[in-house]
């Protein structure tokens, strides 16, 4: 997958750009393209696109590629329609399984809800400090596909809500590139996984049964999710800390109020350093399906970047 990746980027990028920028897309799109697999135990392959690049994994991507393979019929048969649907995607991450929890209604199938089983999450750095103009601010950085720090947005003067996600996107966007100037975060059993790849901002929640409320800026995309591996993340420190609970349960909300719940489901090591195994449910909508044309004469046929 990495490999089929590493294309993508030396010889078809013009797509990435065409599908997840402006005019047919938005700064803050993930897009995902499904391939052949590469391992016995998997349905398909999976690489993800943002405006920034190629990201080893999305877990929202996660749950709404699932969900459309079950709605679309494009690995199981109708005839599994009243029993959970178990689909393995192959990533540049590695193998993640996820369980497609559904029901048949006569002619339509109806998804409640995706399951999926993150890779091993667990905490690089506690308590890192990182110097963005004046101000020195601690963060966590954490593993769970991708490198997340993660702030308080209490220490940073800006308060978690939708009006502010603008000065929420370029704070994250400054120390993401401080943290990744000044500092170096490698995976201990995987050198193709370094950089912190987005900045996770938590505070109180909002609704009644979340337990943290999040923003997640990645380069300079605003995740609309909790955010899959961003949930995971914030286990694995909460874990560390001795905050996750004996029941080892975490409702993660979203800046837009969508929620996300979390599940610790075993413990492993990664190299010598403890780390969490997390599943995490959330749900996906279909909301249409699209042609995308790219004429050759079009001038911005290769998309936009403000």
């Amino acid at each position: 997958m990495r490999d089929k990746r590493a294309w993508l980027r030396r010889r078809a990028d013009g797509v990435r750009r065409a599908l997840v920028l402006e005019p047919r897309g938005h700064a803050d799109m993930v897009a995902a393209v499904l391939t052949e697999a590469v391992s016995p135990a998997a349905h398909a392959g999976i690489l993800f696109m943002d405006s920034g690049g190629y990201p080893a994994i999305s877990g929202h991507g996660l749950i709404a590629a699932a969900t459309i393979a079950v709605a679309r019929d494009l690995f199981v048969s109708r005839e599994a329609a009243d029993a959970d649907v178990r689909i393995a995607f192959d990533t540049a991450a590695g193998v993640v399984h996820t369980v497609v929890h559904a029901e048949g209604h006569g002619a339509e199938r109806r998804i409640h809800s995706v399951v999926f089983t993150n890779i091993p999450a667990f905490v690089h750095t506690a308590g890192h400090p990182v110097r963005v103009g004046a101000r020195e601010l601690r963060v966590d950085v954490a593993f769970a596909g991708l490198f997340y720090a993660i702030v308080d947005t209490e220490a940073t003067g800006v308060a978690l809500r939708g009006e502010r996600l603008d000065d929420l996107r370029r704070l994250g966007v400054d120390l993401q590139t401080a943290l990744n100037r000044d500092a170096e975060f490698a995976h201990p059993a995987d050198p193709d996984a370094s950089g912190i790849a987005g900045v996770i901002f938590t505070g109180p929640p909002s609704d009644p049964e979340a337990h943290l409320r999040s923003a997640v800026v990645s380069g300079s995309v605003v995740d609309r999710s909790p955010g899959g591996t961003t949930t995971a993340a914030l286990m694995a420190v909460l874990d560390a800390m001795g905050m996750l609970g004996e029941d080892g349960q975490f409702v993660h909300e979203s800046i837009t109020g969508t929620l996300f719940r979390g599940r610790a489901a075993r413990r492993t090591v990664v190299g010598e350093v403890p780390a969490l195994i997390v599943e995490i449910e959330g749900t996906a909508w279909i909301t249409g399906e699209h042609t995308f044309l790219i004429d050759e004469d079009d001038p911005l046929r290769e998309g936009l970047q403000l």
